[in-house]
């Protein structure tokens, strides 16, 4: 979204794919779940008078449209790239297979899930928790609005103080809005560590990657 109030900014697309390709040319696996707030902030208020489930399908079609952006970008500095979607359309991407995506991922291509988990009422944080559980990731990196976790929003309370490391059952019983509860405790579940950093630093998924950055660990 950019500096804009809803849809696609290039730069910023641009960015980002530039950071998947670094840390993939580091000869780690990356795979990564897009979510469609940039685009369905654009359609909210009159989304506001829908059934919620509408609502959540028309959100899962927002992320289609940044896989595919997102597919174009990364393929123009020479990474391959495969969009998996929840939501069956085959003219534009493929479906998600599990196995498929592995073998993707063994063959050294970014694989990039389209429409959450399919189902309306459940997050993309619930969908990268999911999706990572099932191809065996050894951990989520969620790239978000701040450095880490806060004990507040710290756009809001100037004093909300940083976490360097939590529990999934501090970030449960703290309320922390991390992630959804649902995703949390998916990942604890099955033991996958979440990493918290910021999506606006440079360089920042590089560094978290190699344990240099500034993040918050749940695990």
């Amino acid at each position: 979204m950019g500096e804009g109030d809803y849809g696609l900014d290039l730069p910023t697309v641009e960015r980002i794919a530039g950071e998947i390709a670094s840390v993939h040319a580091m000869g780690v696996q990356v795979s990564v779940v897009v979510g469609g707030g940039n685009i369905f902030r654009g359609v909210s208020p009159a989304a506001s008078n829908m059934d919620r489930s509408s609502a959540d399908y028309m959100g899962m079609l927002a992320t289609v449209i940044n896989a595919l952006a997102l597919q174009s970008i990364i393929e123009k500095v020479g990474v391959q790239t495969r969009v998996q979607s929840a939501i069956p359309m085959a003219t534009v991407c493929e479906p998600y297979i599990r196995r498929k995506a592995v073998r993707h991922m063994e063959k050294g291509r970014v694989v990039i899930f389209a429409a959450g988990t399919g189902n309306p009422f459940f997050t993309t944080d619930t969908a990268a928790a999911l999706r990572a559980v099932e191809i065996g990731c050894d951990a989520i990196l969620k790239g978000t609005q701040v450095d880490g976790v806060y004990s507040d929003d710290p756009k809001n309370v100037k004093d909300a103080e940083r976490y360097d490391s939590l529990t999934y059952r501090e970030v449960l019983s703290r309320d922390l809005k991390v992630m959804d509860t649902s995703a949390i405790a998916l990942a604890r579940d099955n033991q996958v560590p979440i990493l918290v950093f910021s999506l606006h630093n440079p360089g920042a998924f590089a560094d978290v990657v190699t344990g240099i950055g500034k993040f918050t660990t749940i695990s």
